[in-house]
C-alpha cells in the first residue's frame, strides 16, 4: 500500500522538488498551497504531464489551526491519513532588529514556527496508533549561526530544532521519526530574486562555489522518509555547501 505525504508549502521551489522525489519513490502526494493560489492548476497539470499522477493539491493556510484542520479532514476523507509530512511551508521579511516592524515579526513566527504546530498536531496522533510516521521540517543554516536582519527568521528557524528535538523523544517508540533539514542558500526564486552583487558575495562565501540545487535538498528529505532512515531521530542535518560547519 503507498504511504500519503504531506508536503506544506508544496508548490514552492524546494517544495515542488520534494513533491517531485516524493512521488517518484512510490508515495501519494499531497501539495499545499494557500486558498485561491492562481497556479495551482497549472502546477497540478504540470506534475501530470511529467507522468506523477498520484500527486494531488491541497488548500489550506499554514498560519491557521482552524484551515488546518479541515484540510487534514479532507486529505483523509479524499485520499487518506498522512504518513509522511514535510513541512516547508515559511516566508522572510528581513530588516535590522531596530528597524523590524511587530508585524513582520509576527508574520515570519506564524508562517514558519506557529505552522509547524498546527499542521503536525493534526498528523501525530494518527501517526503514533499506526505505528509508523515521518516528520520533517525545513530550518535553515541561519537558525543554527544567526544572520544579520534576520532575527525573526532566525529565531522561527531555530524553534523548529527544539521541536524537532523535543517531539522525537516523545514519538520515537511509537515508530514515528521526527527530523529537520538546514539548507544553506537554495536556487530558488526567492534566491535569484537577491540583488546580483549581494547574491555574488553569499556564493563567494559558499566553500563548494554554488548555491545548492532544490533536488539537492528534496533527495535528503526523501530519504528521511523512507524505511531506511528508521534509525535517524531527533537530528538536524546540514546541507549548505560547506557554509557552516558543524
Amino acid at each position: 500500500m503507498k504511504r500519503v505525504a504531506l508536503v506544506t508549502g508544496g508548490m514552492g521551489g524546494i517544495g515542488t522538488a520534494v513533491v517531485r522525489r516524493l512521488a517518484k519513490a512510490g508515495h501519494i502526494v499531497v501539495a499545499n498551497c494557500l486558498p485561491g493560489f492562481e497556479p495551482r492548476a497549472q502546477w497540478l497539470s504540470g506534475m501530470h504531464a511529467e507522468g506523477l499522477t498520484d500527486v494531488h493539491a491541497a488548500e489550506g493556510d499554514v498560519t491557521s489551526f482552524a484551515s488546518m484542520q479541515d484540510m487534514f479532514a479532507a486529505i483523509s476523507s479524499d485520499i487518506g491519513p498522512v504518513d509522511v509530512l514535510v513541512n516547508t511551508a515559511g516566508i522572510t521579511r528581513d530588516s535590522t532588529f531596530r528597524k523590524l516592524s511587530q508585524e513582520d515579526w509576527t508574520a515570519v513566527v506564524d508562517s514558519n514556527l506557529n505552522s509547524i504546530f498546527n499542521v503536525t498536531k493534526q498528523a501525530i496522533d494518527g501517526m503514533a496508533d499506526r505505528g509508523w510516521g515521518r516528520v520533517i521540517s525545513l530550518s535553515s543554516v541561519n537558525g543554527v549561526r544567526g544572520q544579520f536582519g534576520q532575527t525573526n527568521y532566525a529565531a522561527a528557524k531555530a524553534g523548529i530544532l527544539g521541536f524537532t528535538k523535543s517531539l522525537a523523544q516523545e514519538v520515537v517508540r511509537k515508530g514515528v521519526t521526527v527530523n529537520c533539514v538546514s539548507p544553506g542558500y537554495v536556487e530558488t526564486n526567492m534566491v535569484r530574486a537577491i540583488r546580483k552583487d549581494v547574491l555574488d558575495k553569499i556564493v563567494e562565501g559558499i566553500p563548494i562555489g554554488r548555491l545548492a540545487r532544490p533536488d539537492e535538498i528534496a533527495a535528503l528529505v526523501s530519504f528521511l522518509a523512507s524505511d531506511d532512515a528508521a534509525y535517524i531521530t531527533g537530528t538536524n542535518i546540514g546541507i549548505n555547501g560547506g557554509l557552516h560547519m558543524y
